[in-house]
C-alpha cells in the first residue's frame, strides 16, 4: 500500500482539512501543507494515523481531531482537463 507524505499531498494538488471533535468546539481549518513540510520535512508520513497525533485544535487546543483529504478543486481546476479519480491518481493508480 503506498503511504502519502508530506510532498506527495501537494505534488497531488491535494487539501487537508483538520475537524475538532471536542465538545462545544466543531472547529475545522485548512492545514498548510508548506508549513507542515518545512516543520516536518517533505518526506513526513502524511495519513491521518501519522499527523493526527501532532496535531492540536488553533481554538480549544483540544486533541480529538480527524482529517479529510481532498483534491483541491482551485488548483485542479488550473491543470486542464483532469481524467479519472483524484484519489486514485494520487495513490499511483
Amino acid at each position: 500500500m503506498a503511504r502519502w507524505t508530506i510532498q506527495s499531498l501537494i505534488d497531488g494538488k491535494m487539501t487537508v482539512t483538520a475537524y475538532c471533535h471536542a465538545v462545544q468546539c466543531g472547529h475545522h481549518q485548512v492545514l498548510d501543507l508548506e508549513k507542515l513540510r518545512d516543520r516536518l520535512g517533505p518526506d513526513a508520513p502524511a495519513m491521518a494515523v501519522d499527523l493526527e497525533p501532532k496535531l492540536v485544535c488553533s481554538k480549544c487546543r483540544g486533541k480529538k481531531l480527524s482529517l479529510i483529504y481532498a483534491a483541491d478543486d482551485a488548483k485542479v481546476a488550473g491543470m486542464g482537463k483532469v481524467n479519472g479519480n483524484r484519489y486514485a491518481q494520487t495513490k499511483g493508480k
